[in-house]
Order: structure tokens, then C-alpha cells, then sequence
């Protein structure tokens, strides 16, 4: 299955972005409940993160990130981009 990344930049002050958190962690569990592979994380030294997920095209790909709280809640902006891995 494909591999697909999500980078995405904070857009909004800590404290709101925080009310999310607990969502996103949910949305992202049941990503990998539901075979994704999906793992989500932050930068040390910036605001923003990235998710790394499997789905099985660039629509569902982008279904799925229209489902992120942090997305919906209009928390960050991303971009979304398909992962060819040359060595692994």
C-alpha cells in the first residue's frame, strides 16, 4: 500500500491548539486500529509535526487527512505528499 505524509505548520496559539491533542491521538489510533500503519509526531525546534500513513490512493489519502481534528479545527496547514521509499 502506498505511504503517504502529511507535514503540516501550526497555525494558532498553543492553547488552542492543546484542546486538540486528545483527538488527534484518537484519530490517529483508530488510523492504525484500521490497518494504516499510521505514526504522528512533532518538531523539536518548530511548531508542526508530521503523519505518516498507508492508504490505497492519493483520494483516500486525502479523505483520511479531512478527518484530522487538527485539521478540522483548523489548527495547522499541511502539505500531503506520496512517499516512495528507494532503501529502507
Amino acid at each position: 500500500m502506498p505511504l503517504f505524509v502529511k507535514i503540516e505548520k501550526g497555525i494558532v496559539e498553543k492553547k488552542i491548539f492543546d484542546k486538540y491533542i486528545s483527538a488527534h491521538k484518537e484519530y490517529v489510533l483508530d488510523l492504525i486500529a484500521k490497518g494504516h500503519k499510521a505514526r504522528t509526531g512533532y518538531w523539536a525546534e518548530l511548531g508542526g509535526g508530521m503523519l505518516q500513513f498507508e492508504a490505497e490512493s492519493l483520494e483516500q489519502a486525502q479523505a483520511i487527512v479531512a478527518q484530522d481534528p487538527l485539521i478540522v479545527n483548523n489548527c495547522v496547514t499541511y502539505e500531503l505528499h506520496e512517499w516512495r521509499i528507494v532503501i529502507e
